[in-house]
């Protein structure tokens, strides 16, 4: 049975912490095991991967995200299976990726693209160090904590590692890349309250590196986020200017929808920060009165798109999750908009759904460091 570790945010709209876990349980069952809208997939005996929906193809983004699922959840058969299949067929032995792992494969395990996204490095290091604390440490591939410390390791020391190799972060600002071979960033891919933890797991000698990069991202999302309607760019600039790419004439888009979440997270598990807490207060009070159904993309300073939003249940789990950290009169209406919105069906239920999963374990109190 799950045990809370933090309060039951629901209960600020009625909602008791039973009916809040059976909540998560039932989620869990549908991402993992519902015969019609599951996007776990097995692949081999031992191997499984999480099935990106709307493109058919395996992620480090969701391979990783499901090994988070899966710690939380106490579930380390189906963990295992997600890591074997990410060792196995997403990993780099050799090359300038040595020690990376390829962001998208087929289902099969060919791999559609070489390089890497650092935001699945960093989420494989978290669930692993997790993993390690919650289960202990096995050998080989499921020596869990040395795992992760090898992927940290590459993350910032890369060059020193592998000849012409390049690191995930930016060694003078403390900047996650958006890619290695990018000096600029995402903003989504800020994760402080990970960082924290890596400043006290990580190798020795990187931990005032992990340190330095807490601070210097929860700099970044306060830099990039607009002053208005706290919206964040799905890429930005190292100076925190939204950086357009892929054709797409707007900035908040699907990437950029994590920022909230991640936000709440990192108060829940390292307190409140005023400046980050304005970013979600002021995007509650801009989403404030939109039906979901009129969702869109948007300019930073609320101008809609003539596209509408391609993920949006994930934009009403992120912004029940902000209520965590929001000052906003309208965090309750959130929570209850959350509340009463269930798991998107059909072939973009993926990334929609696993924002709501995480969205939902915050608010029921049971994301939790191990």
């Amino acid at each position: 049975m799950l045990q809370p570790k933090y309060p039951n945010q629901f209960a600020r709209i009625g909602v008791t912490g039973r009916e809040a876990l059976e909540r998560v349980e039932a989620c869990f069952q549908t991402i993992f095991f519902d015969p019609d809208e599951k996007f776990f997939h097995e692949v081999d005996s031992d191997s499984a991967c999480m099935v990106d929906t709307g493109n058919i193809d395996a992620r480090t983004e969701g391979m990783s995200y499901g090994m988070m699922m899966c710690v939380q959840m106490d579930r380390q058969d189906l963990f295992n299976r997600l890591w074997q299949f990410s060792k196995r067929y997403m990993y780099h032995e050799s090359g300038i990726y040595a020690g990376y792992f390829a962001w998208s494969v087929d289902l099969e395990g060919k791999h559609n693209a070489e390089g890497p996204a650092p935001d699945g490095e960093e989420y494989f290091a978290m669930a692993l160090l997790l993993a390690a604390a919650r289960w202990g440490s096995g050998e080989g591939i499921f020596d869990y904590e040395a795992q992760a410390r090898d992927i940290l390791r590459h993350c910032v020391r890369q060059p020193e590692l592998v000849s012409g190799g390049r690191a995930m972060w930016d060694e003078e600002n403390h900047l996650i890349r958006f890619v290695p071979e990018a000096d600029y960033s995402d903003p989504s891919y800020h994760l402080p309250h990970f960082y924290e933890v890596f400043a006290q797991r990580a190798d020795p000698r990187d931990r005032p590196f992990w340190k330095r990069a807490a601070e210097a991202s929860r700099a970044y999302l306060a830099l990039s986020a607009d002053p208005v309607t706290g919206m964040s760019p799905e890429y930005a600039e190292y100076d925190g200017k939204p950086r357009l790419m892929f054709r797409k004439p707007f900035a908040y888009y699907s990437d950029a929808y994590r920022v909230a979440m991640n936000i709440a997270l990192d108060t829940l598990w390292f307190g409140p920060n005023p400046e980050l807490s304005g970013i979600v207060t002021r995007l509650q009070n801009f989403f404030h009165g939109i039906p979901e159904l009129e969702y869109m993309a948007y300019q930073l300073d609320g101008t809609p798109a003539a596209e509408p939003a391609m993920h949006p249940v994930a934009i009403t789990a992120v912004l029940g999750a902000a209520s965590i950290a929001s000052e906003s009169p309208f965090a309750e209406e959130y929570l209850r908009n959350f509340w009463n919105t269930p798991l998107r069906k059909g072939k973009r239920r993926y990334y929609d759904n696993c924002l709501y999963f995480f969205s939902l374990m915050m608010l029921a109190g049971v994301y939790q460091i191990y």
